[in-house]
């Protein structure tokens, strides 16, 4: 990442601190939803002591729901254990300038727990980091990708809270999917975010107008899993950032409306090389009308057989689920084609190229988790050499004898509650504290009282 626009070394940080350009230095790990969280350290305190050293958070941090309580029941972390703090590392491999700030560098940390000194096992970033730790010793590096979609609204965050989030402006007014007029009006926020991205090491490929209005999609570039995470997170962070300071706000929600196209998050994988030169998917068996490997027959078989058993490192939230509707570019079973956007797994490339896209996750994925539950999939599909369902031709929607995705994240927890091979790939403390994470978010959701129960039944029933 070293060489990447934006990239920094220490060295190279220093100077833009006797310089005056860089003040401060945000230092962050992802929290269980994938949000961003940590602290703005002065630049000359961080070089001093941080760089090295380290910073402390609390590890409630890891056990805290989207408002920011923290819940009982965790093994990790609880009141009766004092909420002690766990020691955030940087990873200077990930120092970086953060231009959408002013005078800001950032950099990612790994959570170290103070008695062991190991990586936390429960941090999402070291749940990914161990499965690219079994691919290597596999032999494989694991490459991949991330498309996420958005919805920006002509709405400040603050008055699309005062609205309740309800009838919303929508920055457009149709569709605008590929629409270049469209498209143009909505440059304040996206040039900006391929600006800024492109400046701050996240090199950017293209960003396109989606299915929805207002709906956009901007892509970046393919990089080893791990790094992709990290770009993924920041990313989603510089939006928001951004669109708060243009007055806008953008939405990440799998499903914002029921009559509108839901947002993707899209995974690419493929395994390569140890050196990264060779794409090992590529080969010369024939599999329908791809020509590729055993490890790829295999890394599919695997991705899609244990997809329901860690469906909610996919779909984590009770929104996730209602993206899952025929005829809306959503998938709804779990078979795979070549090229084919109906289907929850779609093949595409050739040679170097070739890949695995599945289009079952939502923009609202942790990207840890997930790209941590396809390459567990993949590679334990390798090792039992479990092949793909046959290939998939046609409108899949309208195919009947398919196993389906889930469609609650109740059904997810229950299939992830039974699963050997998702224990197996985490271990028992991962997989204990991501279940209690799950039925908590189901258990937040069984309380509440809907807008929609109250439109219905207040003075019908």
């Amino acid at each position: 990442m070293a060489n990447e626009r934006g990239m920094l070394t220490l060295e190279q940080l220093q100077l833009k601190i006797d310089s005056g350009e860089i003040e401060t230095v945000v230092a962050v790990f992802s929290d269980l939803y994938g949000r961003l969280m940590g602290k703005r350290l002065d630049a000359e305190y961080f070089m001093e002591h941080t760089a090295e050293s380290g910073m402390h958070a609390c590890d409630y941090l890891l056990t805290v729901d989207m408002p920011m309580e923290p819940i009982p029941g965790y093994k990790y972390a609880s009141w009766e254990l004092g909420y002690g703090d766990f020691n955030c590392v940087p990873d200077l491999a990930t120092l970086r300038m953060a231009t959408w700030l002013d005078k800001s560098a950032l950099v990612i940390c790994t959570p170290y727990d103070e008695k062991t000194n190991a990586p936390v096992s429960v941090a999402p970033r070291s749940i990914l980091a161990k499965q690219v730790a079994a691919a290597a010793e596999m032999g494989f590096l694991a490459n991949g990708s991330s498309e996420l979609e958005y919805y920006i609204f002509n709405e400040t965050y603050g008055s699309a809270r005062e609205k309740n989030f309800a009838n919303l402006k929508h920055f457009g007014s149709y569709i605008e999917d590929y629409h270049i007029l469209q498209g143009t009006r909505e440059e304040v926020l996206n040039a900006a975010a391929r600006k800024h991205l492109s400046h701050s090491g996240i090199p950017v490929e293209s960003s396109k107008g989606e299915w929805g209005p207002g709906q956009h999609e901007l892509n970046i570039r393919y990089a080893d899993v791990l790094t992709m995470a990290d770009r993924h997170t920041i990313y989603k962070q510089c939006f928001k950032d951004l669109a708060h300071e243009l007055g806008l706000s953008v939405s990440f929600m799998a499903k914002f409306d029921e009559k509108l196209a839901g947002s993707s998050g899209h995974l690419h994988l493929s395994l390569w090389d140890a050196a990264g030169e060779s794409n090992l998917f590529a080969g010369d068996e024939t599999i329908g009308p791809v020509h590729g490997s055993k490890n790829f027959r295999w890394f599919l078989g695997g991705w899609i057989a244990h997809a329901h058993e860690v469906m909610p490192f996919y779909a984590p939230t009770i929104n996730s689920y209602k993206r899952y509707q025929a005829g809306s570019w959503a998938p709804t079973s779990l078979a795979w084609s070549f090229d084919n956007r109906t289907a929850g797994f779609r093949v595409v490339g050739h040679g170097s190229s070739l890949r695995i896209e599945s289009r079952i996750p939502g923009a609202d994925i942790n990207p840890y988790l997930a790209f941590a539950a396809a390459l567990a999939s993949g590679l334990d599909g390798i090792r039992n050499q479990i092949e793909p369902p046959e290939i998939f031709t046609g409108d899949v929607y309208s195919a009947a004898n398919l196993p389906q995705v889930p469609r609650t994240l109740r059904d997810a927890i229950i299939a992830y509650e039974k699963s050997v091979f998702a224990r197996e790939a985490f271990g028992d403390a991962v997989f204990e504290h991501y279940l209690h994470f799950f039925k908590t978010e189901q258990a937040a959701f069984d309380r509440a009282v809907t807008t929609w129960e109250r439109e219905r039944y207040f003075e019908q029933i």
